[in-house]
């Protein structure tokens, strides 16, 4: 895609985790774009996460819901968005087991009327492109949970087979497939990255290794599920941001990309790591390994997730910069600064 000077662009969920980060780093990056964030501001978004932007001149936010297509027809029609990157989703797997009704209605209804109204805006009817909108874009932002659980060995790769475990996982493999039909039918500017488990600044208290640090820091229990087994490949959030960023300028209209970190780890093994530093940098008289707990396992905890990265490497140079130990370090000085405020 070429720079356009004039070129806005609608980046879904950008108060969320991920979201913020990549806008904080895209507008860094790309001064010649300009970004309407729309995020809904549930439980998961945070305006101080863009806390830097609100007066940046080529950044405006605006507050709404994927689920209204009302409001995103008249969002296209008053800033004429050329692209799309969409974050916004519900993605907590415990609460999608709880209340998966949010997770159907956001990831899979609201991804269908974001990218059926940027069909219509960019579009007339299948594979015709209005004048001035060539190179309009949708990059739909995934998981790998969207392909089940792993044994021992093994990697998932962009022709792995969905096999969705959760609700979550479910509904996010769903808006994949809508997204697809899309190009196939349509001929629409679809791309897909597919990631691992993020983790870095600025991530949700709920998650995995937040809550570690936040029960160590405040002394609780550090619960653990199962036997803290299950392997994740962890990817640190600023090289997820810049494989989206190569994927949405050059990736190739109706190609799935996946991108993770080559860090496999598994719970217990971060749980201890995060101890083993903060015994170092927050020190105290008993180690804070001694909090660490197991607790009942959720129902359908898949075993294990390890993303292969070789097609965005080969084709699009993409190369994660952060190894765990080094992206942990940053992550855990973050969140001591977040937590002893």
């Amino acid at each position: 895609m070429s720079k356009n000077l004039n070129m806005t662009i609608l980046i879904t969920g950008g108060a969320g985790f991920i979201g913020s980060n990549f806008i904080n780093y895209f507008l860094k990056e790309h001064p010649s774009f300009k970004i309407v964030n729309l995020d809904k501001l549930t439980y998961a978004g945070d305006l101080t996460n863009v806390k830097d932007l609100p007066n940046h001149a080529d950044y405006t936010f605006v507050k709404g819901d994927i689920c209204d297509r009302s409001q995103l027809e008249k969002l296209f029609k008053q800033y004429d968005f050329k692209s799309v990157i969409h974050f916004a989703a519900e993605s907590h797997v415990d609460n999608s087991i709880h209340n998966p009704d949010a997770f159907m209605q956001t990831n899979v209804l609201g991804t269908f009327n974001l990218l059926d109204v940027a069909k219509n805006h960019w579009m007339r009817g299948s594979r015709t492109i209005k004048q001035g909108y060539e190179e309009a874009r949708f990059h739909h932002i995934s998981t790998d949970e969207v392909y089940g659980s792993l044994g021992a060995t093994g990697l998932f790769t962009e022709n792995t087979p969905y096999a969705p475990n959760s609700p979550y996982s479910a509904s996010k493999a769903s808006s994949d497939m809508v997204v697809r039909s899309y190009f196939h039918t349509y001929g629409m500017n679809v791309v897909t990255t597919n990631c691992s488990n993020n983790y870095g600044p600025k991530q949700h208290d709920e998650k995995l290794i937040p809550t570690i640090i936040r029960k160590a820091l405040t002394g609780e229990q550090i619960p653990i599920y199962g036997d803290g087994k299950n392997v994740r490949d962890w990817l640190y959030v600023e090289d997820h941001c810049k494989g989206i960023d190569l994927v949405f300028q050059h990736g190739k209209p109706g190609e799935t990309y996946n991108i993770g970190g080559n860090n496999e780890r598994n719970n217990l093994h971060i749980a201890h790591t995060i101890c083993e530093i903060l015994d170092k940098k927050v020190p105290k008289k008993v180690s804070y390994e001694s909090q660490i707990t197991f607790v009942n396992d959720r129902p359908g905890h898949d075993f294990r997730y390890a993303i292969d990265a070789s097609k965005i490497e080969r084709d699009l140079g993409w190369k994660a910069k952060e190894n765990f130990e080094s992206g942990i370090q940053k992550t855990i000085d973050w969140y001591i600064a977040k937590y002893k405020k």
